[in-house]
Protein backbone atom coordinates (compact mmCIF):
# COMPACT_ATOMS: atom_id res chain seq x y z
CA UNK A 1 0.00 0.00 0.00
CA UNK A 2 1.51 3.32 -0.83
CA UNK A 3 1.71 5.82 1.80
CA UNK A 4 1.89 9.69 1.45
CA UNK A 5 3.05 9.57 5.04
CA UNK A 6 5.65 6.93 4.36
CA UNK A 7 7.10 8.49 1.05
CA UNK A 8 8.09 11.99 3.12
CA UNK A 9 10.31 9.49 5.60
CA UNK A 10 11.76 7.68 2.43
CA UNK A 11 15.64 8.04 1.57
CA UNK A 12 15.83 6.45 -1.81
CA UNK A 13 13.75 5.88 -4.58
CA UNK A 14 13.48 1.82 -4.06
CA UNK A 15 11.94 2.17 -0.92
CA UNK A 16 9.02 4.19 -2.88
CA UNK A 17 7.50 0.49 -3.74
CA UNK A 18 5.03 -0.62 -1.31
CA UNK A 19 1.27 -0.42 -2.71
CA UNK A 20 -1.39 2.00 -3.09
CA UNK A 21 -3.68 3.90 -0.87
CA UNK A 22 -5.96 7.65 -0.84
CA UNK A 23 -9.34 8.97 -1.88
CA UNK A 24 -12.03 11.07 -1.29
CA UNK A 25 -14.94 12.43 -2.76
CA UNK A 26 -17.88 15.34 -2.46
CA UNK A 27 -20.43 17.42 -3.97
CA UNK A 28 -23.39 18.16 -2.18
CA UNK A 29 -25.15 21.34 -2.80
CA UNK A 30 -26.58 23.28 0.47
CA UNK A 31 -23.65 22.29 2.30
CA UNK A 32 -19.77 24.44 3.29
CA UNK A 33 -18.22 20.77 2.35
CA UNK A 34 -19.18 18.00 0.80
CA UNK A 35 -17.00 14.73 0.22
CA UNK A 36 -18.88 11.92 -2.31
CA UNK A 37 -16.77 8.87 -2.77
CA UNK A 38 -17.71 5.82 -4.76
CA UNK A 39 -15.43 2.82 -4.01
CA UNK A 40 -16.49 0.15 -6.20
CA UNK A 41 -15.64 -3.52 -3.70
CA UNK A 42 -17.05 -1.48 -0.84
CA UNK A 43 -20.62 -2.79 0.55
CA UNK A 44 -22.40 -1.55 3.54
CA UNK A 45 -19.62 -0.25 5.45
CA UNK A 46 -19.46 2.53 7.95
CA UNK A 47 -17.36 4.78 7.34
CA UNK A 48 -14.97 7.98 9.23
CA UNK A 49 -13.35 11.38 7.85
CA UNK A 50 -10.57 11.96 10.18
CA UNK A 51 -7.38 14.73 9.83
CA UNK A 52 -3.82 14.56 11.18
CA UNK A 53 -3.35 17.80 14.06
CA UNK A 54 0.77 17.56 14.91
CA UNK A 55 1.56 14.35 15.96
CA UNK A 56 -2.09 12.72 16.31
CA UNK A 57 -4.36 11.26 14.20
CA UNK A 58 -7.86 12.74 15.09
CA UNK A 59 -11.19 10.85 14.32
CA UNK A 60 -14.01 10.82 13.50
CA UNK A 61 -14.52 14.68 12.39
CA UNK A 62 -17.67 12.85 10.39
CA UNK A 63 -19.43 9.63 9.56
CA UNK A 64 -20.48 8.12 6.28
CA UNK A 65 -22.26 4.62 5.86
CA UNK A 66 -21.54 3.52 2.06
CA UNK A 67 -24.38 1.70 0.44
CA UNK A 68 -24.16 -1.75 -1.98
CA UNK A 69 -22.63 0.22 -4.22
CA UNK A 70 -20.07 1.89 -2.30
CA UNK A 71 -21.07 5.21 -2.55
CA UNK A 72 -20.37 7.56 0.61
CA UNK A 73 -21.15 11.38 1.48
CA UNK A 74 -19.73 12.77 3.54
CA UNK A 75 -21.24 16.85 4.04
CA UNK A 76 -21.93 19.61 6.63
CA UNK A 77 -22.74 23.19 6.59
CA UNK A 78 -19.28 24.13 8.17
CA UNK A 79 -16.17 24.37 6.13
CA UNK A 80 -13.23 22.01 6.59
CA UNK A 81 -9.87 23.32 7.94
CA UNK A 82 -7.25 22.49 5.43
CA UNK A 83 -5.04 20.12 5.50
CA UNK A 84 -4.00 16.42 4.46
CA UNK A 85 -7.44 14.01 5.91
CA UNK A 86 -8.20 10.76 6.48
CA UNK A 87 -11.38 8.46 5.03
CA UNK A 88 -11.23 5.36 7.14
CA UNK A 89 -12.77 2.45 5.53
CA UNK A 90 -12.94 -1.40 7.28
CA UNK A 91 -9.28 -2.52 7.23
CA UNK A 92 -7.05 0.93 6.05
CA UNK A 93 -7.30 4.49 5.68
CA UNK A 94 -6.70 6.95 2.68
CA UNK A 95 -5.32 10.40 2.78
CA UNK A 96 -6.64 13.09 1.06
CA UNK A 97 -5.98 17.20 0.65
CA UNK A 98 -8.88 19.24 1.75
CA UNK A 99 -8.01 22.98 0.37
CA UNK A 100 -10.26 25.49 -0.85
CA UNK A 101 -12.16 23.19 -3.22
CA UNK A 102 -14.36 21.48 -0.57
CA UNK A 103 -17.15 20.29 -3.48
CA UNK A 104 -15.00 17.23 -4.09
CA UNK A 105 -16.35 13.73 -5.85
CA UNK A 106 -13.61 10.64 -5.91
CA UNK A 107 -14.41 7.29 -7.64
CA UNK A 108 -11.98 4.45 -6.94
CA UNK A 109 -11.90 0.58 -6.33
CA UNK A 110 -10.58 -1.93 -3.91
CA UNK A 111 -8.65 -3.42 -5.94
CA UNK A 112 -6.21 -0.93 -6.63
CA UNK A 113 -6.98 1.90 -5.13
CA UNK A 114 -4.51 4.52 -6.83
CA UNK A 115 -4.72 3.19 -10.00
CA UNK A 116 -8.17 3.22 -10.48
CA UNK A 117 -8.05 6.85 -8.74
CA UNK A 118 -10.80 9.41 -10.54
CA UNK A 119 -11.44 13.15 -8.70
CA UNK A 120 -13.36 15.94 -9.85
CA UNK A 121 -13.36 19.25 -8.32
CA UNK A 122 -9.57 19.74 -6.74
CA UNK A 123 -7.40 20.40 -8.16
CA UNK A 124 -5.12 20.07 -5.30
CA UNK A 125 -6.01 16.09 -5.39
CA UNK A 126 -5.55 15.58 -8.70
CA UNK A 127 -1.88 16.94 -8.14
CA UNK A 128 -2.05 14.54 -5.16
CA UNK A 129 -2.91 11.20 -6.44
CA UNK A 130 -0.98 12.24 -10.27
CA UNK A 131 2.24 12.05 -8.14
CA UNK A 132 1.13 8.86 -6.10
CA UNK A 133 0.89 6.79 -9.69
CA UNK A 134 4.05 8.49 -10.87
CA UNK A 135 6.09 7.43 -7.76
CA UNK A 136 4.34 4.00 -7.80
CA UNK A 137 5.43 3.59 -11.52
CA UNK A 138 8.75 4.75 -11.16
CA UNK A 139 9.17 2.13 -7.64
CA UNK A 140 8.04 -0.43 -9.68
CA UNK A 141 10.68 0.13 -12.16
CA UNK A 142 12.90 0.74 -9.87
CA UNK A 143 12.06 -2.32 -7.71
CA UNK A 144 12.38 -4.30 -11.08
CA UNK A 145 16.01 -3.14 -12.11
CA UNK A 146 17.64 -3.76 -8.39
CA UNK A 147 16.18 -7.43 -8.65
CA UNK A 148 17.58 -7.81 -12.00
CA UNK A 149 21.22 -6.27 -10.41
CA UNK A 150 21.42 -8.86 -8.21
CA UNK A 151 21.55 -11.78 -10.78
CA UNK A 152 23.88 -10.05 -12.89
CA UNK A 153 27.52 -10.80 -12.84
CA UNK A 154 28.60 -8.91 -15.75
CA UNK A 155 30.53 -5.37 -14.67
CA UNK A 156 29.04 -3.71 -17.77
CA UNK A 157 25.57 -4.54 -17.47
CA UNK A 158 25.83 -3.71 -13.71
CA UNK A 159 26.96 -0.96 -14.68
CA UNK A 160 24.46 -0.25 -17.60
CA UNK A 161 22.06 -1.05 -14.66
CA UNK A 162 22.47 1.56 -12.38
CA UNK A 163 22.69 4.28 -14.91
CA UNK A 164 19.03 3.06 -15.86
CA UNK A 165 18.29 3.63 -11.90
CA UNK A 166 19.66 7.11 -11.86
CA UNK A 167 17.44 7.99 -15.16
CA UNK A 168 14.21 7.00 -12.68
CA UNK A 169 15.76 9.18 -9.90
CA UNK A 170 16.23 12.09 -12.45
CA UNK A 171 12.86 11.59 -13.83
CA UNK A 172 11.50 11.61 -10.61
CA UNK A 173 13.59 14.92 -9.57
CA UNK A 174 12.61 16.39 -12.63
CA UNK A 175 8.78 15.17 -11.70
CA UNK A 176 8.97 17.04 -8.13
CA UNK A 177 10.95 20.47 -9.84
CA UNK A 178 7.89 20.76 -12.41
CA UNK A 179 5.31 20.39 -9.84
CA UNK A 180 7.17 23.12 -7.61
CA UNK A 181 7.04 25.26 -10.65
CA UNK A 182 3.79 24.70 -11.75
CA UNK A 183 2.05 24.33 -8.89
CA UNK A 184 3.82 26.13 -5.69
CA UNK A 185 1.09 27.10 -4.05
CA UNK A 186 -0.64 23.41 -3.64
CA UNK A 187 -0.21 21.73 -0.06
CA UNK A 188 1.37 18.79 -2.20
CA UNK A 189 4.23 20.67 -3.49
CA UNK A 190 4.83 22.16 0.25
CA UNK A 191 4.89 18.41 1.96
CA UNK A 192 7.44 17.56 -0.57
CA UNK A 193 9.30 20.55 -0.58
CA UNK A 194 9.61 20.30 3.56
CA UNK A 195 10.59 16.58 3.14
CA UNK A 196 13.50 17.77 1.34
CA UNK A 197 16.86 17.84 3.46
CA UNK A 198 19.12 21.03 2.48
CA UNK A 199 22.14 20.42 0.29
CA UNK A 200 25.34 20.69 2.20
CA UNK A 201 28.34 22.29 1.06
CA UNK A 202 31.88 20.00 1.31
CA UNK A 203 33.46 21.26 4.11
CA UNK A 204 37.16 20.85 4.54
CA UNK A 205 39.24 21.18 7.72
CA UNK A 206 42.80 23.04 7.59
CA UNK A 207 44.82 19.78 7.00
CA UNK A 208 42.40 18.60 3.82
CA UNK A 209 40.32 16.31 5.80
CA UNK A 210 36.45 16.33 5.49
CA UNK A 211 35.24 18.92 8.29
CA UNK A 212 32.11 16.73 9.71
CA UNK A 213 31.24 18.94 12.21
CA UNK A 214 30.90 21.95 9.82
CA UNK A 215 28.90 19.72 7.84
CA UNK A 216 26.58 19.12 10.94
CA UNK A 217 25.92 22.27 11.98
CA UNK A 218 25.26 23.59 8.37
CA UNK A 219 22.54 21.01 8.09
CA UNK A 220 21.13 21.84 11.46
CA UNK A 221 21.17 25.48 9.98
CA UNK A 222 19.50 24.98 7.43
CA UNK A 223 17.23 21.99 7.95
CA UNK A 224 13.85 23.80 7.80
CA UNK A 225 14.83 26.08 4.90
CA UNK A 226 12.02 24.17 2.78
CA UNK A 227 9.55 24.61 4.87
CA UNK A 228 6.57 26.97 4.87
CA UNK A 229 6.03 28.13 8.56
CA UNK A 230 3.88 30.37 7.07
CA UNK A 231 1.31 28.18 6.02
CA UNK A 232 -0.93 26.95 8.76
CA UNK A 233 -2.17 23.90 6.61
CA UNK A 234 1.16 22.25 7.83
CA UNK A 235 -0.29 21.71 11.20
CA UNK A 236 -2.83 18.90 9.64
CA UNK A 237 0.10 16.77 7.38
CA UNK A 238 1.70 14.18 8.92
CA UNK A 239 5.34 15.26 8.00
CA UNK A 240 5.31 18.42 10.54
CA UNK A 241 5.52 16.77 13.91
CA UNK A 242 7.97 13.96 12.33
CA UNK A 243 9.81 16.92 11.35
CA UNK A 244 10.38 19.01 14.23
CA UNK A 245 10.93 15.66 16.32
CA UNK A 246 14.02 14.69 14.19
CA UNK A 247 15.31 18.57 14.63
CA UNK A 248 14.43 18.26 18.56
CA UNK A 249 15.40 15.02 19.38
CA UNK A 250 17.80 13.64 17.16
CA UNK A 251 19.72 16.53 16.01
CA UNK A 252 20.25 18.34 19.29
CA UNK A 253 22.06 17.17 22.17
CA UNK A 254 19.45 16.38 25.07
CA UNK A 255 20.98 18.67 27.48
CA UNK A 256 19.01 21.66 28.65
CA UNK A 257 21.14 24.12 27.35
CA UNK A 258 21.30 22.90 23.70
CA UNK A 259 16.99 22.12 24.02
CA UNK A 260 16.67 25.76 24.78
CA UNK A 261 19.07 26.93 21.67
CA UNK A 262 17.01 24.50 19.27
CA UNK A 263 13.95 25.38 20.63
CA UNK A 264 14.35 28.85 20.49
CA UNK A 265 15.66 28.49 16.75
CA UNK A 266 12.36 26.52 15.93
CA UNK A 267 9.90 28.75 17.45
CA UNK A 268 11.66 31.91 15.99
CA UNK A 269 10.80 30.54 12.50
CA UNK A 270 7.60 29.11 13.73
CA UNK A 271 6.51 33.09 14.26
CA UNK A 272 5.59 33.66 10.61
CA UNK A 273 2.10 31.51 11.78
CA UNK A 274 0.48 32.31 15.26
CA UNK A 275 -1.74 28.59 15.12
CA UNK A 276 2.09 27.20 14.48
CA UNK A 277 3.77 29.44 16.71
CA UNK A 278 1.07 28.56 19.42
CA UNK A 279 1.41 24.81 18.87
CA UNK A 280 5.21 24.75 18.52
CA UNK A 281 5.45 26.63 21.77
CA UNK A 282 2.89 24.44 23.49
CA UNK A 283 4.23 21.40 22.73
CA UNK A 284 7.67 21.88 23.53
CA UNK A 285 6.94 23.53 27.28
CA UNK A 286 4.51 20.18 27.55
CA UNK A 287 7.30 18.09 26.67
CA UNK A 288 9.92 18.89 28.90
CA UNK A 289 7.68 19.70 31.78
CA UNK A 290 6.64 16.35 31.66
CA UNK A 291 10.06 14.65 30.81
CA UNK A 292 11.61 11.89 32.89
CA UNK A 293 14.65 12.80 32.18
CA UNK A 294 16.58 15.03 35.06
CA UNK A 295 17.12 18.49 34.32
CA UNK A 296 14.58 18.81 32.26
CA UNK A 297 12.50 21.26 33.77
CA UNK A 298 15.04 24.07 33.06
CA UNK A 299 13.67 23.70 29.78
CA UNK A 300 10.31 24.72 30.91
CA UNK A 301 11.06 27.17 33.12
CA UNK A 302 12.98 28.47 30.47
CA UNK A 303 9.71 28.17 28.11
CA UNK A 304 7.94 29.57 31.09
CA UNK A 305 9.87 33.04 31.24
CA UNK A 306 10.41 33.52 27.86
CA UNK A 307 7.14 32.87 26.01
CA UNK A 308 4.60 32.56 28.57
CA UNK A 309 5.09 34.96 31.37
CA UNK A 310 5.96 37.81 28.67
CA UNK A 311 2.68 37.95 27.20
CA UNK A 312 3.51 36.23 24.13
CA UNK A 313 1.04 33.55 24.53
CA UNK A 314 -2.41 34.83 23.38
CA UNK A 315 -4.31 31.26 24.03
CA UNK A 316 -4.05 31.37 27.71
CA UNK A 317 -6.05 32.94 30.35
CA UNK A 318 -4.62 34.36 33.52
CA UNK A 319 -5.45 31.57 35.47
CA UNK A 320 -3.01 29.81 33.38
CA UNK A 321 -0.48 31.94 33.34
CA UNK A 322 -1.12 32.18 36.90
CA UNK A 323 -0.43 28.96 37.68
CA UNK A 324 2.52 28.29 34.92
CA UNK A 325 3.66 31.41 36.93
CA UNK A 326 3.77 29.63 39.99
CA UNK A 327 5.24 26.34 38.97
CA UNK A 328 8.21 28.82 37.25
CA UNK A 329 8.96 29.74 40.14
CA UNK A 330 8.69 26.94 42.46
CA UNK A 331 11.37 25.13 40.29
CA UNK A 332 13.46 28.21 39.36
CA UNK A 333 15.68 27.74 41.89
CA UNK A 334 15.84 23.86 42.35
CA UNK A 335 17.28 23.31 38.61
CA UNK A 336 20.58 21.70 38.53
CA UNK A 337 23.68 24.04 39.30
CA UNK A 338 21.87 26.11 41.65
CA UNK A 339 22.96 26.80 44.91
CA UNK A 340 20.19 25.19 47.33
CA UNK A 341 18.63 27.02 49.84
CA UNK A 342 19.71 26.63 53.11
CA UNK A 343 17.78 24.55 55.67
CA UNK A 344 17.17 25.35 59.32
CA UNK A 345 16.49 21.64 61.31
CA UNK A 346 17.55 20.23 64.62
CA UNK A 347 18.25 17.17 65.41
CA UNK A 348 16.83 14.65 67.84
CA UNK A 349 18.54 16.29 70.64
CA UNK A 350 16.92 19.76 69.61
CA UNK A 351 20.38 21.00 68.30
CA UNK A 352 19.98 23.08 64.90
CA UNK A 353 21.94 22.12 62.28
CA UNK A 354 21.89 24.08 59.26
CA UNK A 355 22.25 22.46 56.05
CA UNK A 356 24.94 24.90 54.79
CA UNK A 357 26.87 23.89 57.82
CA UNK A 358 27.45 20.39 57.27
CA UNK A 359 30.83 19.38 55.24
CA UNK A 360 31.16 16.63 52.31
CA UNK A 361 32.04 15.95 49.27
CA UNK A 362 28.90 15.32 48.09
CA UNK A 363 25.06 15.94 50.21
CA UNK A 364 22.26 13.53 50.12
CA UNK A 365 19.60 15.44 51.17
CA UNK A 366 16.08 13.79 51.74
CA UNK A 367 12.68 14.56 52.43
CA UNK A 368 10.98 11.89 54.33
CA UNK A 369 8.23 10.61 56.21
CA UNK A 370 8.52 8.41 58.94
CA UNK A 371 4.62 7.29 58.13
CA UNK A 372 5.06 6.82 54.70
CA UNK A 373 5.21 3.34 53.43
CA UNK A 374 7.50 3.91 50.72
CA UNK A 375 10.03 5.71 53.17
CA UNK A 376 9.91 3.36 55.15
CA UNK A 377 11.58 1.23 52.50
CA UNK A 378 13.58 3.71 51.26
CA UNK A 379 15.43 5.57 53.87
CA UNK A 380 16.60 2.11 55.84
CA UNK A 381 17.43 1.15 51.69
CA UNK A 382 19.50 4.46 51.72
CA UNK A 383 21.09 4.09 55.16
CA UNK A 384 22.15 0.95 54.06
CA UNK A 385 24.03 1.74 51.06
CA UNK A 386 25.32 4.98 53.05
CA UNK A 387 27.25 2.46 55.30
CA UNK A 388 28.70 0.19 52.48
CA UNK A 389 29.37 2.20 50.18
CA UNK A 390 28.93 6.15 50.01
CA UNK A 391 30.43 7.25 53.95
CA UNK A 392 34.21 6.04 52.35
CA UNK A 393 34.05 8.36 49.24
CA UNK A 394 33.21 11.24 51.13
CA UNK A 395 29.46 11.78 51.09
CA UNK A 396 27.19 12.91 53.92
CA UNK A 397 23.44 12.34 54.19
CA UNK A 398 21.34 15.56 55.43
CA UNK A 399 17.73 13.56 56.12
CA UNK A 400 14.50 16.00 56.80
CA UNK A 401 11.44 14.54 58.01
CA UNK A 402 9.11 16.44 56.66
CA UNK A 403 6.48 15.43 59.38
CA UNK A 404 5.42 17.54 62.67
CA UNK A 405 5.18 14.37 64.69
CA UNK A 406 8.32 13.88 66.63
CA UNK A 407 7.16 10.45 68.91
CA UNK A 408 6.54 8.59 65.16
CA UNK A 409 9.92 10.00 63.69
CA UNK A 410 12.33 9.19 66.90
CA UNK A 411 10.68 5.80 67.34
CA UNK A 412 11.16 5.05 63.83
CA UNK A 413 14.52 6.40 64.05
CA UNK A 414 15.33 3.93 66.73
CA UNK A 415 13.75 0.93 65.68
CA UNK A 416 15.88 1.04 62.28
CA UNK A 417 19.03 2.37 64.40
CA UNK A 418 19.04 5.21 61.33
CA UNK A 419 22.33 6.97 63.31
CA UNK A 420 25.72 6.79 62.16
CA UNK A 421 28.26 9.26 62.12
CA UNK A 422 27.50 11.36 58.56
CA UNK A 423 23.94 10.90 58.51
CA UNK A 424 21.96 13.68 59.67
CA UNK A 425 18.23 13.35 61.00
CA UNK A 426 16.87 17.03 61.12
CA UNK A 427 13.13 17.88 61.63
CA UNK A 428 11.91 21.33 60.89
CA UNK A 429 9.47 21.43 63.87
CA UNK A 430 9.38 25.19 63.98
CA UNK A 431 8.19 25.61 60.03
CA UNK A 432 11.05 27.44 59.35
CA UNK A 433 10.87 26.09 55.48
CA UNK A 434 7.56 25.38 54.05
CA UNK A 435 9.37 21.84 51.95
CA UNK A 436 6.83 21.55 49.51
CA UNK A 437 6.73 24.97 48.33
CA UNK A 438 10.56 25.54 48.50
CA UNK A 439 11.59 21.94 47.47
CA UNK A 440 8.70 21.12 45.40
CA UNK A 441 8.62 17.81 47.99
CA UNK A 442 4.56 16.75 47.22
CA UNK A 443 4.97 13.10 47.67
CA UNK A 444 7.90 11.68 49.80
CA UNK A 445 10.50 10.40 49.47
CA UNK A 446 12.32 13.05 47.29
CA UNK A 447 15.95 13.14 46.78
CA UNK A 448 18.57 15.48 45.87
CA UNK A 449 22.26 15.18 45.49
CA UNK A 450 24.21 18.39 46.01
CA UNK A 451 28.37 18.75 45.37
CA UNK A 452 30.64 20.56 48.02
CA UNK A 453 29.32 23.79 47.62
CA UNK A 454 26.03 22.87 48.03
CA UNK A 455 24.72 23.10 44.34
CA UNK A 456 22.40 20.71 43.13
CA UNK A 457 24.01 18.02 40.79
CA UNK A 458 21.17 15.22 41.01
CA UNK A 459 17.84 15.54 41.64
CA UNK A 460 14.32 13.17 42.41
CA UNK A 461 16.99 10.27 41.99
CA UNK A 462 16.20 7.08 43.11
CA UNK A 463 17.97 5.04 46.26
CA UNK A 464 19.44 2.66 43.82
CA UNK A 465 20.61 5.02 40.96
CA UNK A 466 22.70 7.19 43.44
CA UNK A 467 26.55 4.95 43.31
CA UNK A 468 26.21 4.65 39.54
CA UNK A 469 24.91 8.16 39.42
CA UNK A 470 28.32 9.29 41.64
CA UNK A 471 30.43 6.83 40.07
CA UNK A 472 29.70 8.62 36.83
CA UNK A 473 29.90 12.29 38.04
CA UNK A 474 33.25 11.22 39.31
CA UNK A 475 34.56 9.78 35.97
CA UNK A 476 33.35 12.94 34.50
CA UNK A 477 35.16 15.65 37.07
CA UNK A 478 38.40 13.76 36.09
CA UNK A 479 37.94 14.13 32.56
Amino acid sequence: MFSFVKYLNMKNLISFCGVVAFLFIATLNGYSYSIKVKINGLKDSTCYLGHYFGQKQYTPVDTAKADDQGNLTFAKKKTLKEGVYLIIIPGTYFEVIIGSEQDIKIETDTSNLIANMKTKGSVENEIFYNFQKFMIEKGQEGQKLVDDQKKMKNADSIKANQERLSAIQKSVKDYKDNLYKQYPTTLTAKLLKAAEDPEVPEFKKPDGTADSLRSYLYYKQHYFDNYDFSDERMLRTPIFIPRIDKFMKEMTVQIPDSIIKSADFLIKKAEANKEIFKYCVSNITNTYETSNMMGMDAVFVHMADTYYLKGRCFWIDTAVERKIRERANILRPLLLGKPCPDIYSADTSGNYVPLHTIKGKYVILIFWDADCGHCQKEVPKLFALYNDKLKAKGVVVYAATIERDNKSWTRFLREKKLFAPGWYNVRDQYNHTDFHQTFDVYSTPVIYILDDQKKFIAKRIGVDQIADFLDNYDKRGKK
